[in-house]
């Protein structure tokens, strides 16, 4: 009892202390008219370093935090009564308690000033400013919950060809796997089929995993070597987000994905690197995240070299990425990960066709099934790019999703492959009346043993109108004729995010979009869907169960497709298609007719998560913000000028505006022009 009574003494004594001493330094300054509002951890520091004599020890169990309450100059201390004592928040000047503010994963709150907002996504907590000066928008939490699980299994078969093995949160390891380096110039997918071979102790679990955490030496044999999140990994992934904005997917990439030696966040516009560096510093992963202001496309072209080559390079922009795709095929290393989101699906899905074919080289139509079009001009034009540097693509996975598209693909570098190049694109023909096409190829590939003969295809495949309504013709194109996902590996994603659902908040559309993306045909490109072959024919939409029973009866394969709710692919000849909407088929139901991820109930199509869903409005480059003041103030711009002169009721309010703005003019009436 004396003990503890004499801790109790000790801790009381420094809480007198210290409040004491955070009065003192907050009235000296008040008088020393420091413009902060906010009083630092650093201040704190070095003046409990000179007073440390005169403190007493605290014990470890007493943990407490000061929070400096914010004053500005020449204001009154704050009123005990509208301090809230219990969890250390200032109390707003009607009485109610400010809402809490999230907290990062590793325990610290981000300073805040006024006008801005703490936004917790995964393990990362950002600050983010109300002003819209950086570009930010929640709906696209599903974008990079699914890039983190791409990347982190990419790293996985990366890695495992170097002897690292990753550790991912939530996930449980299941065998011993031993990495022979014996032999060298051994190709990393030779490499990981051999590792598959030695596995020690194979688990029966469905997602066996290679774990090195109790790995076996053995003669000319190396033990695997374990990275975590949020280390540094000599020879891991190095990765680019060419448009980074708040730093938030760069943040999460550093805390959420294990392997990483390096990531670079880069932005144009000084505002967004400011923020930045405030939000790296706020998670703590300064050794791994670092801020870059830079043209994406110069920053990219000066990684050309083959030893600087990022292994990872992702391009979110707001509206195309055409302008950063010609760079981002260079920057990437052999066989690197390129991630490229597309917003300009107005452009890309058949209202402006013009517009498309000087962005990505194709001409895209308006159909039924633009959307999987979009998915095929944004892998063209990425192909065709590639192919004037010897480079060639290979399709991981493609989405279409919400407002915008996604695609995933690895670059290789093969002056013999591109020559397939012209075989794997091809024009789209479409009815304007019943909505048939029909895919002509650009190029043809015929084997002769060991070698490849290469020629151009023969067509049209088509006459001067369609035999089926005798409608007109439109062209499109030319799309990604082939695959456009790697089943095979889009499979250790879903196995990976169904095996640990809690790493993502948006796991179970993950699951839903990724169970259709594996059962999609993957030889059969464009789609019909179902309500506008019925309108043709003026019937009644059949179900959807009956219809793929049909197919299947008459002897071909059908499918779904992530893209639209009620299309229909399928590998029958137009004719068929339409014999069969005229009932001249067997629609008995089929056990086989009702694909697994409808059986199971996923979350397949998803509903509008908000109120005003969509796209955002884009980030107003031309605001400024001064930090000081936390103030928003416009730019003032010749237009706005010319406009405000019309009107001389509004002179007065533009001439304090423009002043300001440090824009106002010392001749004539005050106006810049």
């Amino acid at each position: 009892m004396d003990q503890q009574d004499e801790q109790l003494e000790l801790v009381s004594g420094s809480i007198r202390v210290l409040k004491d001493m955070s009065g003192r330094i907050g009235d000296e300054l008040d008088e020393q008219s420091v413009p902060s509002t906010f009083m630092t951890a650093a201040a704190i520091s070095i003046a409990l370093c000179r007073s440390r004599p005169c403190i007493p020890p605290v014990p470890s169990c007493f943990r407490f935090a000061i929070q400096w309450v914010p004053r500005t100059h020449k204001a009154t201390k704050q009123p005990a009564s509208t301090m809230d004592t219990t969890n250390s928040r200032v109390v707003g000047a009607s009485g109610e308690r400010e809402p809490p503010q999230p907290i990062s994963s590793d325990g610290a709150l981000p300073v805040v000033a006024s006008g801005e907002t703490v936004i917790t996504e995964g393990r990362a907590s950002i600050v983010y400013p109300d002003a819209n000066q950086v570009f930010y928008n929640p709906v696209q939490e599903f974008n990079r919950d699914l890039t983190c699980a791409v990347i982190t299994e990419f790293a996985r078969e990366q890695l495992i060809a170097k002897g690292i093995q990753i550790e991912v949160p939530g996930e449980e390891t299941t065998n011993r796997v031993v990495v022979d380096l014996s032999e060298e110039n051994t190709d990393a997918g030779e490499t990981a089929d051999a590792l598959q071979a030695e596995a020690i102790e194979p688990s029966d679990s469905e997602d066996p995993r290679p774990s090195c955490t109790e790995a076996t030496t053995v003669e000319n044999k190396r033990e695997m070597r374990t990275t975590k999140v949020e280390e540094k990994c000599e020879g891991g992934l190095r990765i680019l987000e060419g448009l980074s904005a708040s730093g938030l997917r760069s943040i999460r990439f550093a805390k959420e994905i294990p392997g990483i030696e390096r990531i670079v966040a880069n932005d144009f516009s000084q505002q967004a690197v400011e923020l930045i560096k405030r939000n790296i510093e706020a998670n703590q992963v300064q050794h791994l995240v670092f801020p870059s202001y830079a043209d994406a496309r110069m920053l990219m072209h000066q990684t050309c070299r083959r030893k600087e080559r990022y292994d990872v390079i992702d391009l979110d922009p707001y509206g195309s990425p055409a302008q950063f795709i010609d760079a981002a095929v260079q920057a990437v290393s052999e066989g690197g990960l390129l991630c490229v989101t597309c917003t300009d699906m107005a452009v890309m899905a058949g209202n402006s066709g013009e517009t498309c074919y000087s962005k990505y080289g194709s001409v895209s139509i308006k159909a039924r099934f633009c959307h999987e079009m979009a998915l095929r001009i944004i892998l063209h034009s990425l192909d065709l790019r590639a192919n004037c540097y010897q480079r060639y693509i290979e399709p991981l996975l493609s989405i279409s999703a919400d407002f915008y598209i996604r695609v995933f693909v690895r670059v290789h570098t093969s002056q013999a492959r591109v020559k397939n190049s012209a075989s794997k694109q091809a024009l789209v023909y479409h009815c304007v009346g019943c909505g048939t096409f029909h895919l002509q190829r650009m190029g043809k590939a015929t084997s002769q043993g060991k070698n490849m003969k290469y020629s151009a295809a023969t067509g049209p495949p088509i006459g001067p109108s369609c035999e089926y309504c005798g409608q007109r013709h439109q062209m499109g194109g030319p799309v990604w004729a082939e695959a456009i996902h790697n089943t095979e590996f889009v499979q250790k994603v879903l196995s990976a995010v169904s095996t640990n659902p809690q790493r993502f908040k948006t796991s179970s559309r993950i699951q839903g979009m990724l169970s259709m993306v594996t059962e999609e045909l993957p030889d059969v490109p464009l789609y019909y869907t179902l309500d506008n072959l019925s309108g043709i024919i003026h019937c009644s939409t059949p179900p959807l169960l009956q219809m793929r029973s049909a197919f299947l009866h008459a002897g071909f394969r059908v499918s779904l497709s992530h893209a639209c709710k009620n299309a229909l692919k399928t590998d029958a000849p137009p004719g068929v298609v339409w014999d069969i909407m005229s009932l001249q088929a067997c629609f008995d139901i089929r056990d086989d007719a009702n694909p697994k991820s409808r059986k199971q109930h996923l979350k397949r199509f998803q509903e509008n998560p908000e109120a005003n869903w969509g796209p955002k409005a884009r980030a107003k480059v031309g605001a400024t913000v001064h930090w000081e003041r936390n103030a928003y103030i416009p730019m003032i711009t010749p237009t706005k000028i010319k406009q405000k002169k019309k009107n001389p009721s509004e002179r007065r309010e533009f001439h304090e505006a423009a002043t300001r703005n440090g824009t106002e003019d010392c001749q004539g009436d005050g106006y810049q022009c």
